[in-house]
């Protein structure tokens, strides 16, 4: 792996403010931007539509970071530590 080689993860769940704020604590995460993803079309990724319900869009966090200083796995214990994927809209 090659010394200055970033990775990327888009994890969903939740509040995706909260989840950016919680990766962006994590040493080795260079950046957390949270969007949305997998939705019907970019003009109905805003607030305000995605909250309908209509658009399939899910909020999502784009997290980089360094392998070399955190792991896939040390991103993914995080996440699961705050999001139970068997409960839904949570």
């Amino acid at each position: 792996m090659e010394q200055n080689e970033k990775r990327v993860i888009y994890l969903a769940g939740g509040c995706f403010w909260g989840m950016e704020k919680l990766m962006q604590s994590i040493p080795g995460v260079l950046d957390a931007e949270s969007g949305y993803a997998n939705g019907t079309g970019e003009q109905d990724a805003d607030y305000k539509t995605v909250c309908t319900g209509k658009t399939g869009f899910r909020e999502t966090v784009k997290v980089t970071y360094d392998p070399v200083r955190v792991s896939l796995d040390q991103l993914l214990f995080a996440y699961f530590e705050v999001v139970d994927p068997t409960v839904v809209n949570r």
